[in-house]
């Protein structure tokens, strides 16, 4: 983990430009849920390439990113949308033809891989996995002799974001970030990567932050750079702000082609770049 020398960052663009092709990455939020997909959806606009993406529940996100040819590997503990949308085809696809690998974990054991990471360890030991195709199907996992009992004990090497992405409710200009309702892995995921990039729908003034400091949940010295997107989760949902877009959703689901999808990238890239509009604005 670096410390950051905050630069606030008024342009999505310039944000994703820290992401080189082949870096692993990692998204906050879970499933449909304030998934950062503003900043997912410009990754696939600058085309950057053999992306491995790290998270414990995936859905658009990294089936976007999937549909695009963005992404070399995935270690997750799931990839699909809720029950009303089905499976993330693309993922799927891309795994079926071995373009992606799909490095299965339960969402326990990426959580695990995280925190070895956080705490700057090259593994941790995993609970309760001691037996199951998990371990014969995902090179990450060793099973080994426990030093102190001598019973086996099942290790998970440790994942290190070079870039984590979190979009949050609140931030003020020096990166201190605030999520209301559930906040997932994302603070975990913010301690584990090398950089942080936060996407919020609010930029506060610092004086509220301090007022409320006992609720920061990812603090300033970890983030590399602030961009504010109102909406940024759109299509996915965000805690007492907006819900799913349906439409939106299921429309997606529907394309095959990457011209369609590169039409959908288009339709949403003047909402996501409203908050650099607002911010020249001010």
């Amino acid at each position: 983990m670096e410390v950051a020398n905050i630069k606030k960052v008024k342009s999505l663009k310039e944000a994703i430009q820290i992401i080189k092709d082949g870096d692993t990455i990692s998204f906050g939020g879970n499933v449909l849920h304030r998934a950062p997909m503003a900043a997912v959806r410009e990754i696939a606009r600058q085309n950057k390439k053999s992306l491995k993406v790290v998270k414990t529940a995936g859905a658009q996100d990294i089936d976007l990113l999937c549909s695009m040819d963005c992404i070399e590997s995935v270690d997750a503990g799931f990839v699909s949308y809720e029950t009303k949308y089905g499976l993330a085809n693309h993922y799927r696809k891309g795994v079926q033809t071995g373009k992606i690998k799909g490095n299965e974990h339960a969402c326990y054991t990426v959580i695990c891989a995280l925190r070895g990471a956080a705490m700057n360890v090259p593994f941790m030991p995993v609970k309760g996995l001691n037996a199951g195709d998990l371990l014969v199907k995902n090179d990450y996992f060793v099973v080994v002799e426990d030093p102190f009992s001598g019973e086996p004990i099942t290790l998970v090497k440790s994942l290190v974001p070079d870039v984590a992405i979190i979009h949050v409710h609140e931030c003020d200009e020096k990166g201190n970030a605030i999520i209301y309702g559930p906040k997932f892995e994302d603070v975990l995921i913010s301690r584990a990567a090398n950089k942080v990039i936060i996407t919020t729908e609010q930029i506060v003034p610092e004086s509220k932050t301090k007022l409320n400091a006992d609720r920061i949940d990812i603090p300033g010295f970890l983030v590399h750079s602030v961009v504010h997107v109102p909406k940024g989760a759109a299509p996915a949902s965000c805690y007492k702000k907006y819900e799913i877009d349906d439409k939106s959703i299921t429309s997606f689901i529907k394309m095959e082609s990457k011209d369609e999808i590169k039409m959908y990238l288009k339709d949403y890239e003047s909402r996501d770049y409203i908050g650099e509009r607002m911010g020249r604005a001010l």
